[in-house]
């Protein structure tokens, strides 16, 4: 998707992440947030990697104020490995929005 071979509908990108609409949304308003750097897994971050954690987390409240889901309330998430759901080992947060959110998610 970053390198455009494959099709998505992108809600936002810059030189160090990318984001875009997720095709089985779980929610209205569901958008997947990538760094263009490959990433396995939030156990993969390091010290050189702070800043663009920090960068995923103001680009998402970015999006969710793009989107109309900042005031209402929406929901970040980072699946880890397996157990926690992972099923892309590239590092990506999700944002839904746009419906009340359940707890716990599952």
């Amino acid at each position: 998707m970053i390198s455009g071979e494959i099709p998505c509908d992108i809600v936002y990108e810059n030189e160090s992440v990318f984001a875009f609409r997720d095709i089985d949304p779980k929610a209205p308003t569901h958008i997947l947030l990538i760094p263009r750097k490959h990433i396995r897994s939030i156990n993969e971050l390091g010290e050189p990697e702070q800043n663009l954690a920090g960068e995923l987390l103001l680009t998402a409240k970015k999006i969710a104020k793009d989107e109309g889901i900042d005031e209402s309330g929406f929901r970040t998430i980072f699946n880890t490995n397996s157990d926690g759901g992972q099923t892309v080992f590239h590092i990506h947060m999700h944002i839904l929005g746009g419906r009340k959110m359940a707890w716990p998610p599952g």
